[in-house]
């Protein structure tokens, strides 16, 4: 937290955020606001703390309500582990721009020896957004507008376009080791999933994983969001989506977006009726020259191969409800086993390999 201003602290509590607090926080995206009141208005705390805070104003306006993030104890460790505890925050810190729609970021901080971090956003619901989970599937209009956001994210920062010293901080995209609760999970939903993945075992599920993970690295390389599951969402009105939780953020293959999106943010039957299409679409919108655009037979695969990443991390997720609740995490686990015996993501991964 080098050169914060002495009212600026990560919180440890929300109790914490005091006007001045908040003032301090919106100064360089605001300058000359003067927070009258911070009201806490929700909390809703999972793998990281989160809430929203209703603002009023000594004279010039601000926002009038912002979502502030930030780490929890309970889980820092493992997102530390998982190479996602800072990325967020240090991609909001660079200023890099983002060729898709994402919640604006006013204030962003970090204290990497204690694990803790404060992001301080857009409350994107004052433009009318909804928030995404899997409770609330997306149409395929907006899942169309999703793929086109991710092909211009591509797009944007592919091959040498990734290299710039701004983003040289980024990872590539790795299995990590020790993911815990697979065999669990799939206890949990078993009579909910296809025969074909009720007979696999939780090892099995995660050697998929690690391969599937394995081939991220091969061929041209581009920013990732990295988590885009329909979680990680939110809708527009006129059908426009955006995406929001940018902790996962990496550098690998492009398809792992696309397929860990489209298997999450519909349901099954819509997501059979219009996988093919939203592949087309993804693929049409790729803005890239001739010699580097991806075939779309080559897309397709690794689209099919992908469930390996999905159905893997919520099998894990649905083990226990500490960190998603149980109506997000198991219909998640049920639309990638679904798509794992409908996409033949073991052909796929063999013909990867």
């Amino acid at each position: 937290m080098e050169g914060a201003p002495p009212a600026l602290r990560i919180p440890a509590d929300w109790d914490d955020v005091t006007a001045e607090w908040m003032t301090a926080a919106l100064a360089a995206a605001f300058p000359g606001v003067k927070v009258r009141t911070a009201d806490l208005v929700l909390r809703d705390d999972g793998t990281n703390r989160r809430a929203r805070f209703a603002l009023s104003y000594i004279g010039e306006q601000g926002p009038p309500a912002v979502f502030v993030k930030a780490a929890d104890p309970a889980h820092a460790k493992l997102n530390a582990m998982t190479g996602g505890l800072f990325n967020e925050t240090r991609l909001f810190s660079t200023g890099v721009r983002l060729p898709l729609e994402h919640p604006a970021a006013y204030c962003a901080l970090m204290d990497e020896p204690t694990l803790d971090f404060v992001l301080v956003m857009e409350d994107v619901t004052i433009r009318g957004a909804e928030p995404r989970d899997a409770t609330t599937p997306m149409n395929p209009d907006q899942a169309a507008d999703a793929v086109r956001s991710l092909a211009r994210l591509h797009s944007a920062f592919w091959g040498r376009r990734l290299d710039r010293e701004d983003l040289a901080w980024v990872q590539p995209f790795a299995a990590w080791k020790g993911m815990q609760g697979i065999e669990t999970g799939l206890r949990r939903v078993a009579e909910t999933v296809p025969p074909a993945v009720r007979s696999l075992t939780g090892a099995q599920i995660e050697q998929m994983w690690v391969s599937y993970v394995g081939t991220l690295t091969d061929g041209p390389q581009t920013l990732l969001h990295g988590d885009a599951h329909i979680g990680n969402t939110y809708t527009l009105p006129g059908n426009r989506a955006g995406f929001l939780d940018w902790q996962v953020l990496r550098r690998g293959n492009h398809v792992i977006d696309l397929g860990y999106f489209v298997q999450s943010a519909l349901t099954i039957d819509d997501r059979r009726a219009c996988e093919s299409d939203l592949v087309d679409e993804y693929h049409r919108a790729l803005d890239l020259p001739a010699e580097e655009l991806p075939t779309r037979d080559g897309i397709w695969l690794r689209y099919r191969a992908s469930v390996a990443h999905g159905l893997a991390i919520w099998m894990a997720t649905a083990s226990a409800d500490g960190w998603q609740r149980p109506e997000v995490s198991i219909p998640l686990a049920q639309r990638y086993a679904a798509a794992y015996v409908d996409l033949d993501t073991a052909g796929a991964l063999d013909a990867l390999a």
